[in-house]
């Protein structure tokens, strides 16, 4: 869900090297203690802004940051994420071993979940297994595509009716996960993949409890992990609880007795709770507060970050529609878009004008990649739109509980000065509900996307979003030419790799389908009363590291 320099693996009979340092590294004293106050444990409660989730609470259907950012508290993967730099850090993997990136054994240490089950190499390989299956139609199932076995477990939607059954799909676990003993599992991959470990950090990657597979309804509302966190409850559209979990066994247990996910709708009243003190981190600061840098004079230093993160945001036009089809469309509306003006104006330059789709953030990133057409120029525009057939009016959908209707006003603003077509912001009340009609293909105009990193690779800001059929590929883009460089650069080492993603990614330039708007510099603040707070380059805050003075 968020360059960096990553881990270097050393590949051979030997293991791959991970940091054996607790993830952030440097001179930590509460790193691996149990943290907290002088009695020596967790203390005091956070609260921080967040939305309803659009998914239940499972890591391998959950692609948004609002389900995601409660997820990552309460479930530890094979490896984490360094706070600092992103590299992976190994975390209930005791070890990955390798010599060819192609066969991976992987061996577990000891761990439980919150229900005192032991973490076993069954809970990773029914879960991914679970998660890849087709008839279960995980938003995340994509993940696991470099995996022998996916394409068979997945099946072939044989009657066209864009769902898969059990009968279309005979196999239910794929081939290249095979348990060797309760500690010790392998993952075969289909074609060699050295950046493959990258990714087993993330969410769809973690491990699940027996209770799961008894009844993953009941779970997506009240989950059982694994991580510093446990779940508590959760109060739709209002806020959920997440609480220490003392028993961690993890490099970095928590240091706060409590985390509260409150549910906001709109971002100026969260500000505003944060600024008299009712509520303690607000992780992406309203328009109104960039204005004149107000926020750094209502905060006061040391209660404000800003830096780069690895986020991107765009638009996308919708390819299951006819009308939006055309890439002469999509190459007129990014022509036609103000980026500097609008970046400027409207977030104070908080944001950097896009010329590509991958963020700076990550190795592979070259800048221009989008060419002439994230360039700002009403002349050619008005050229590109002469050859479509495109009559308008343009909307653009967006979720009016974020701070998006200033930048989709002057974003349909630049659009009409420049070609004079008609172009308004399409709202809908809250995220859940507009994720949901995108997911179900429900937008009948163009609406906005963004993507924050899963991982930090330049794949990850491909293969997901574009790939055909990948799981957040809400225009449905596909482009063969796109999805054989990407099978070539998964195959591909170092430089080579890099350079086959690069060319991929000049390819959306072509067809134009999602319009590069901006990439975000995070800019947060919080309360007077929290202590150590840091963000990851995800643009997360790390929630492990906070801790309370009252």
């Amino acid at each position: 869900m968020r360059g960096l320099e990553r881990a270097r693996w050393a590949v051979g009979v030997a293991s791959i090297a991970l940091l054996a340092t607790a993830c952030g590294g440097g001179d930590d004293d509460n790193a691996g203690g149990s943290g907290g106050d002088s009695a020596g444990g967790p203390s005091g409660t956070v609260t921080i802004q967040n939305g309803e989730p659009q998914n239940p609470l499972v890591g391998f259907n959950t692609n948004e940051t609002e389900g995601g950012l409660v997820v990552d508290s309460i479930t530890t993967g094979l490896v984490e994420y360094d706070v600092e730099d992103g590299s992976p850090v190994m975390a209930v993997a005791e070890s990955i071993e390798t010599d060819d990136n192609t066969t991976y054994t992987v061996t577990l240490k000891d761990w439980t979940f919150h229900d005192g089950s032991p973490v076993t190499a069954n809970s990773f390989v029914d879960a991914w297994n679970y998660g890849a299956y087709g008839p279960n139609a995980q938003l995340n199932s994509y993940f696991f595509e470099p995996i022998q076995g996916y394409t068979e477990v997945q099946g072939e939607d044989a009657n066209g009716d864009e769902t898969i059954t059990a009968d279309e799909a005979p196999v239910t676990e794929m081939s290249g996960l095979k348990v060797v003993d309760d500690k010790t599992f392998t993952i075969t991959l289909t074609a060699p993949a050295s950046s493959f470990i990258n990714r087993l950090g993330y969410s769809a990657f973690v491990p699940l409890p027996e209770s799961f597979f008894e009844d993953p309804e009941a779970y997506g509302e009240e989950p059982v992990g694994n991580g510093p966190f446990r779940f508590v409850s959760w109060d739709h559209d209002v806020q959920i609880d997440v609480e220490a979990w003392e028993d961690y066994p993890g490099e970095r247990p928590a240091q706060v007795q409590a985390v509260q996910f409150k549910v906001y709708t709109d971002s100026d009243a969260a500000y505003a709770d944060l600024t008299s003190g009712n509520l303690d981190i607000v992780d992406t600061l309203p328009t109104s507060a960039l204005a004149g840098e107000q926020f750094k004079s209502d905060l006061g230093e040391g209660r404000y970050v800003e830096q780069p993160e690895g986020v991107f945001q765009s638009f996308t036009l919708p390819q299951y529609l006819p009308e939006y089809a055309d890439p002469n469309l999509g190459k007129a509306l990014s022509l036609a878009i103000d980026r500097e003006s609008i970046t400027q104006t409207i977030f104070n330059g908080g944001r950097t004008p896009a010329t590509g789709w991958v963020a700076p953030v990550v190795e592979g990133y070259v800048e221009g990649q989008c060419g002439e057409f994230c360039t700002y120029d009403p002349a050619k525009a008005k050229e590109y739109f002469a050859q479509t057939d495109f009559q308008g009016p343009l909307t653009i959908g967006y979720n009016a509980d974020g701070d998006h209707k200033a930048w989709v006003d002057a974003t349909c603003n630049s659009i009409k000065n420049a070609i004079g077509l008609d172009c308004q912001g399409q709202p809908t009340p809250d995220f859940a509900t507009f994720r949901e009609a995108i997911t179900n293909r429900e937008e009948d105009g163009a609406f906005r996307t963004g993507w924050q990193m899963d991982y930090p690779s330049i794949e990850n800001f491909l293969a997901p979003l574009y790939a055909t059929g990948a799981s957040s590929n809400d225009g449905e883009y596909s482009n063969p030419q796109f999805d054989q460089l990407l099978q070539q650069a998964a195959s591909a080492e170092g430089e080579e790799s890099l350079e086959l993603y690069q060319q991929a990614e000049r390819l959306l330039a072509e067809d134009m389908t999602v319009i590069p708007l901006w990439y975000s510099t995070l800019q947060a603040g919080w309360s007077e009363r929290l202590e150590n707070v840091r963000f990851t380059p995800f643009g997360t805050p790390d929630l492990q590291g906070i801790t309370v003075s009252e």
